[in-house]
């Protein structure tokens, strides 16, 4: 691999040339609400807090949030999709081309509720988490028209992430026919794994499980904690075992507080510790790893150099509050903080 660096010329250029990238972003799309308000008692029904209410807003989330996250840094993407006929699904259309997400690729059905997570927030701390969604696999028919919707696009495009989280829109067969269309096509497909969802994940271009997914991919238990990652044997063994079964062009696995790892076959695995200055809210991070690596790699970086771009972009989102995005600005102050 590459010199573990990224100069502020390299990522002013990477930014410029961010600016003229296409990508499709195909996935489970949800909408994330958030209640926020102050907890002064304890109720007299239940040992439960009581919330006093202050305001609500939302935001796009689940694969949504990657497409707004790729726009937030300057390129151009489009929304491929699945909402209800609701109330929910009108306000996540809305938000995204709000945000300069392209929507023709957005389908609505009957059949399905938009799944909405509803976050309640008290002194900046999230308390519960209330989620209504649909969970069923796509129907043949809409998954297909999704996917010719997918084709009429790929001839502009640089790259495709799909964001997997489990609400039945990315089914094996869309998969498929996705990892084909790309490889004939030459384009970079990212993947976002759900283990419970149980695909076939091989030879994508690029795998970001987080930890617990790696080890669930894996097949194996996660029995370490607090070591240092190219120090960490079962971390290791699972990289390798991800790397041998699927082979991934690239496998980046997300840490949390510890960075993140970079894997490829016939390279020693690579870490980039993290660069939060401060962790108030992880919700959405893996949307920003993925965009923002994935844009990285469109931009013409090599693997490390979209892995350190990536980590510094998640960096400045868990420092928000809420479902978040990051700036070419936010960007070149992450780099310009570490010096």
């Amino acid at each position: 691999m590459n010199s573990a660096r990224l100069s502020l010329p390299r990522l002013r250029q990477l930014l410029a040339r961010a600016r003229t990238a296409r990508l499709l972003v195909v996935g489970d799309v949800m909408l994330d609400r958030f209640v926020w308000g102050r907890v002064t008692r304890i109720s007299p029904e239940a040992p439960v807090p009581v919330l006093d209410f202050e305001r609500e807003s939302s935001m796009p989330g689940g694969a949504a949030n990657v497409a707004r996250n790729l726009t937030a840094l300057g390129a151009t993407a489009e929304m491929f999709g699945v909402i209800g006929r609701d109330s929910a699904g009108h306000k996540l259309r809305e938000l995204l081309e709000r945000e300069f997400v392209a929507c023709g690729g957005l389908q609505e059905s009957s059949h399905r509720h938009t799944s909405i997570k509803t976050r309640i927030i008290a002194h900046q701390q999230q308390v519960v988490r209330v989620d209504r969604e649909t969970r069923a696999e796509l129907d043949a028919k809409t998954s297909r028209r999704l996917l010719d919707k997918v084709k009429r696009r790929l001839a502009h495009t640089d790259a495709v992430i799909m964001g997997d989280y489990g609400k039945g829109v990315a089914t094996q067969w869309l998969l498929d026919e996705l990892r084909d269309l790309c490889r004939t096509r030459g384009i970079w497909l990212s993947l976002d794994p759900k283990p419970v969802n149980r695909l076939n994940l091989a030879g994508l271009s690029l795998i970001t499980p987080n930890r617990k997914e790696a080890f669930e991919l894996a097949g194996l238990p996660d029995g370490q904690r607090g070591v240092a990652p190219l120090q960490d044997k079962n971390l290791l063994i699972v990289a390798d075992k991800l790397l041998k079964e699927l082979q991934p062009a690239l496998l980046l696995i997300t840490l949390g507080d510890q960075g993140m790892l970079l894997c490829q076959r016939g390279h020693k695995p690579f870490h980039i510790p993290t660069v939060a200055q401060e962790v108030f809210d992880v919700s959405g991070a893996g949307d920003t790893a993925i965009a923002s690596f994935t844009l990285a790699i469109a931009a013409g970086a090599s693997p490390i150099e979209a892995a350190i771009f990536s980590n510094h972009a998640a960096g400045v989102v868990v420092g928000k509050v809420g479902t978040a995005t990051v700036t070419p600005e936010e960007l070149l102050a992450s780099f310009k903080r570490e010096g």
